[in-house]
């Protein structure tokens, strides 16, 4: 199911992945957003999400993903589609540890998943922690990444 570290940068290099970004809101109306640990996107706060594997139907990623992500498997019917993205960065996953450059191209599917209840236990892989934002202060904060901030404008 996963490439190489070396078959993977090719893929990056030549082809755009497709990921699900989570745009996720609690009863309060805040939204959720985690401080990358990765590239893309690191060091800043982004919303959750992940990519598309191959062979894998749309329900089964985000099933997947919001388990992955938010600890609790949410049913994509259940979310509201926020619209089709494109995200372009200058490096790549593996650039911490890589002479290459490699720049990165995402095709991005946004959903809004609305709480009923709070999160607990958020997985660490990703995102060394998490942060519950209002509107304006997401707008606000220039710590989130402007990809992450479009979601809200």
């Amino acid at each position: 199911m996963y490439l190489s570290t070396k078959d993977f940068t090719q893929v990056i290099a030549h082809t755009p992945l497709v990921s699900i970004d989570l745009v996720v809101r609690n009863p309060q109306g805040q939204f959720l957003l985690g401080w990358r640990t990765n590239r893309p996107a690191k060091n800043h706060w982004f919303v959750p999400g992940g990519r598309i594997q191959k062979e894998e139907r749309l329900e089964s990623a985000f099933l997947r993903l919001t388990k992955a992500e938010l600890g609790l498997e949410i049913p994509m019917p259940k979310a509201r589609w926020k619209g089709l993205y494109e995200h372009f960065y200058d490096d790549f996953v593996f650039a911490d540890n890589s002479t290459q450059t490699v720049s990165t191209h995402y095709v991005v599917l946004a959903f809004e998943v609305a709480l009923k209840q709070m999160l607990k236990d958020l997985p660490k892989v990703q995102h060394a922690e998490y942060q519950w934002m209002t509107v304006p202060e997401i707008l606000a904060n220039p710590q989130v990444h402007d990809y992450s901030r479009a979601y809200f404008t």
